[in-house]
């Protein structure tokens, strides 16, 4: 997974949507499309973009599909952009950025 297909993946507002339903806890799929006007192929299609982009997981559970943000592509690519503009990046407690 790339910086271009990460963000490509975040340029579409719906996929930034869903990753703001699925960041704290995991959905089902059934669930997330239910928030949406479009249909649920659409849905699906979206959550395979993120997917493939590594903005998120998926997990099987009996008929279901829990989908879950994956945050570390997001804070890769912010450490990536703070470094560009020139800025100092500081690590969420507890953790260390590499650079």
């Amino acid at each position: 997974m790339g910086l271009q297909e990460t963000l490509r993946a975040l340029a579409d507002p719906t996929r930034r949507e869903i990753l703001e339903l699925v960041r704290d806890r995991a959905l089902p799929a059934g669930e997330i499309a239910s928030h949406f006007p479009c249909s649920g192929a659409a849905v699906s299609r979206h959550l395979s973009v993120l997917r493939e982009a590594g903005l998120c997981r998926a997990q099987r559970e009996g008929t279901h599909i829990y989908y879950q943000a994956e945050l570390s592509v997001v804070e890769e690519l912010l450490h990536w952009a703070a470094g560009l503009a020139g800025q100092e990046v500081t690590a969420p407690q507890g953790e260390e950025v590499e650079g």
